[in-house]
């Protein structure tokens, strides 16, 4: 069974931080979906993408008010891991929009700017499962964090 994570960016200039998550997931083998879908301007498309995505764990990235990582955990009961952009006020406004999600909704949120990070953090929660996942994260570790 393939483990997937869907890496979604509010919009296309998100697209560098998407590409630095991807690349980990990459080397860890794991499936992977990238969409670009903002809560704001195709809330419907979102919604559709994340009621019917088959994925395992969401990655969101989004600056400014940072409203994808909540509205994608509204819809889902699977993680979604939050990775605030630094567009504005160096990016604290998306990290405690992230961050301060309500009793319920829960979302996990890596450093600003660190989709490597959540990434990582993907494929542990995939590894729960996946004992190969397991033993590529080990050697990941032992090698100094490198591949």
């Amino acid at each position: 069974m393939l483990s997937k994570v869907a890496v979604i960016v509010g919009s296309e200039s998100d697209r560098v931080k998407a590409d630095e998550a991807v690349e980990i997931l990459k080397k860890f083998d794991v499936e992977y979906d990238f969409r670009v879908l903002s809560a704001h301007r195709s809330p419907r498309e979102l919604d559709n993408y994340v009621s019917n995505s088959d994925a395992d764990v969401f990655i969101a990235i989004a600056g400014l008010s940072a409203a994808l990582p909540g509205c994608i955990a509204s819809r889902s009961l699977k993680p979604v891991i939050g990775v605030p952009r630094e567009v504005k006020i160096g990016g604290l406004d998306a990290l405690l929009s992230i961050v301060q999600m309500p009793r319920g909704v829960p979302v996990a949120c890596v450093g600003i700017d660190n989709a490597k990070n959540a990434a990582l953090l993907a494929v542990e929660i995939l590894a729960l499962k996946d004992k190969e996942l397991v033993k590529k994260l080990t050697e990941f570790r032992e090698k100094g964090f490198k591949m």
